[in-house]
């Protein structure tokens, strides 16, 4: 396993539409999973998308730590987790706002809206299919890490910049109650990715 250099905000490979995944099983595919989680685990990340290790392919990584995950029965903690050619679809119109920082975007985050619910599915690396409904920072990840695969940053999703800043001055100004808690939900010091 090797950890991966993370193409930062400005590298083409962050524009692309990725190519869909022939042979998820392929030795070459399992061992990008791999250096994934490694890599995610070590930035720390939620989440890792292929093309942010200049792999321009459609899958990701993410996990949902217990402190990330709301208690809700579909926002719960989940370990580590691949996701290759996902379909993500909305469950309703609702969005929300929702603080989000990216490993290829360091030091900085952003509010978000994003979908409250959705619905993905996708393969693992044997094949195995992956569906779930889910909402809160689990929706949020996926729909950011999919995203990537579009060549889409968050920032192109913002709707005002003033929610924007460096992840240490948007901490001390929630703390200090300039931003609130409704209605973004709380940020947390690791990028989806």
């Amino acid at each position: 396993m090797a950890i991966l250099k993370i193409a930062r905000m400005g590298h083409p490979v962050l524009l692309e539409t990725c190519q869909p995944v022939e042979d998820p099983g392929a030795p070459e595919i399992r061992r990008l999973v791999q250096d994934m989680f490694e890599t995610m685990e070590d930035a720390p990340g939620a989440g890792l998308a292929a093309p942010q290790v200049h792999v321009p392919l459609r899958l990701f990584v993410f996990r949902v730590l217990p402190a990330r995950a709301s208690g809700a029965p579909d926002d719960t903690p989940v370990g580590n987790t691949v996701l290759i050619n996902p379909v993500i679809e909305p469950i309703g119109e609702e969005k929300h706002l929702r603080w989000e920082g990216c490993l290829s975007i360091p030091g900085l985050r952003a509010a978000v809206p994003r979908y409250k619910r959705l619905r993905y599915s996708g393969v693992d690396c044997d094949g195995r299919r992956i569906t779930a409904e889910v909402s809160g920072f689990h929706a949020g990840v996926v729909q950011h890490e999919n995203d990537h695969l579009d060549g889409i940053l968050y920032p192109t999703r913002m709707e005002d910049f003033r929610l924007m800043g460096f992840n240490e001055e948007i901490a001390r100004n929630q703390e200090a109650g300039l931003y609130g808690t409704a209605p973004l939900q709380p940020g947390a010091s690791r990028p989806a990715g």
